[in-house]
């Protein structure tokens, strides 16, 4: 069994955690107080143009979360060892941690080259996952 796909899933929590800590840059701009803990969604409009982009990466970060995990439990359950899925499965959440800094950095094209980067790294693994178990089924 190969570690990588295992190794991915906790990089990726580590990169959900850091755009967890970004957002909270942007609250702590915007005078975070006490009394926005009963609504703190309400506060967005006044966070700075970046904390705004750190609550959007914070949520885009979630839902490539879910979209890589299932790729990558479907790997490290089925045996994958193929090295271009062991190699997607480190990109993913490297690229992913690029894709945060730029969206919150505001790189639109930088942003949308990870975007693609990592939606085609969580392809591959879920291409080669696949594979492996319709091979272990055939």
């Amino acid at each position: 069994m190969t570690p990588a796909f295992a190794w991915a899933l906790c990089l990726m929590g580590a990169v959900v955690m850091v755009s967890i800590v970004l957002t909270g840059a942007g609250r702590a701009k915007a005078d975070f107080t006490m009394a926005d803990l009963q609504a703190p969604r309400a506060m967005f409009e006044r966070l700075p143009a970046f904390g705004q982009r750190a609550v959007w990466a914070q949520e885009n970060s979630w839902e490539a979360l879910t979209l890589g995990a299932p790729a990558m439990l479907l790997c490290l359950i089925s045996g994958v060892s193929s090295p271009t899925a062991i190699a997607a499965a480190w990109i993913w959440p490297g690229i992913r941690c690029v894709y945060l800094f730029a969206y919150v950095g505001n790189v639109p094209p930088l942003r949308g080259l990870c975007w693609a980067t990592g939606v085609t790294a969580v392809g591959i693994c879920y291409v080669e996952g696949l594979r492996a178990v319709i091979s272990a089924a055939g």
